[in-house]
């Protein structure tokens, strides 16, 4: 049918616009040229998660995890950009964990919760690369306020996210549950596993969100390990570098960023990309906190596209 219809069209473009079409052009390649082409990855019998051997053999597991591998391959764009933007948030959120004794699996937790997009924010109201929300956030040490959002200060959430694991774990003992935790709240996940009677958070019966988030995580860990798998094929240079800055520490407030960014020799455009926390046009600052504000270098506003590294030389292929 769809090849009938395609010779009707050539055909008709021939007789109505004088347009010839050329005798290499069979009805094989018609057809070739317009067929697109899906697969499904494959699944793996077992993963193991920050030290957690998994086995996906079962039904659910392996429906579960095929579910969300399907997805991350066919969201081509937001794919896309999270590898890219791994480039330039992995080299600092890893070290950070790896200094709080945290398994470094755990980052694929900030990756489905933002899509390694640090202004994310979700209409719940959590905001950052960890998605932590106001209240949560003052717990852990973040401050939220009308100046001040620390939640989108990459290294501040990633420090606050680690000391909500480490207590999740000291709970759980494992960290497939405290995964789970993080999208339902450590309350509810003690709670279903002493109402179901079950050891295992994988095992629980939960509402959809948080049934597919571990199994998420895992898809991410997968997709990241070797994105041309999933038919993701990037060069280095398609990648975002991290970006050179100069640090300025500040430990008064200052009544006008606008002018504050000119005195630096930069714009207010470029201090608020570079310091998304700073949520309003002053910073009130009456207890002399140090704040440490980036600033851009002269050379660090522009790509240079040949001198781009892969931070994981498995994310491209050259």
């Amino acid at each position: 049918m769809i090849a009938s219809l395609l010779i009707a069209t050539s055909t008709s473009i021939q007789a109505n616009n004088n347009i010839e079409v050329s005798d290499s052009l069979s009805k094989i390649d018609l057809i070739d040229n317009t067929s697109l082409t899906y697969s499904s990855p494959s699944i793996p019998e077992e993963m193991n998660f920050a030290g957690s051997e998994i086995d996906l053999r079962r039904f659910d597991r392996r429906e579960k995890l095929d579910k969300e591998i399907l997805a991350v391959t066919y969201m081509h764009s937001t794919t896309l950009q999270m590898i890219k933007r791994a480039n330039r948030y992995f080299p600092v959120i890893e070290p950070i964990l790896k200094e709080n004794n945290i398994p470094d699996d755990l980052k694929y937790l900030m990756v489905i919760e933002s899509s390694v997009n640090p202004l994310a924010k979700s209409g719940a109201g959590a905001a950052g690369l960890w998605q932590f929300m106001p209240s949560t956030a003052k717990e852990y040490g973040i401050e939220v306020n009308g100046c001040v959002d620390e939640r989108y200060d990459v290294e501040k959430a990633t420090v606050a996210a680690c000391k909500y694991l480490k207590n999740a774990y000291a709970k759980y003992g494992d960290w497939p549950s405290v995964a789970a935790s993080y999208n339902a709240g450590q309350g509810r996940i003690s709670h279903q596993l002493n109402r179901q009677n079950v050891t295992n958070s994988l095992d629980l019966h939960l509402v959809e969100e948080t049934s597919r988030y571990v199994y998420r995580i895992l898809a991410a860990k997968l997709l990241f390990t070797s994105p041309a798998e999933f038919g993701f094929r990037l060069r280095s240079s398609d990648l975002y570098p991290q970006l050179k800055t100069k640090s300025i520490t500040v430990t008064t407030s200052i009544s006008d960023l606008n002018q504050w960014a000119n005195e630096q020799g930069t714009t207010l455009a470029f201090l608020k990309m570079l310091n998304p926390w700073l949520r309003d046009n002053n910073l009130i600052n009456r207890n002399g906190k140090e704040y440490i504000i980036q600033i851009p270098t002269e050379d660090g506003l522009y790509y240079d596209t040949e001198s781009i590294k892969a931070y994981n030389p498995a994310w491209v292929v050259e």
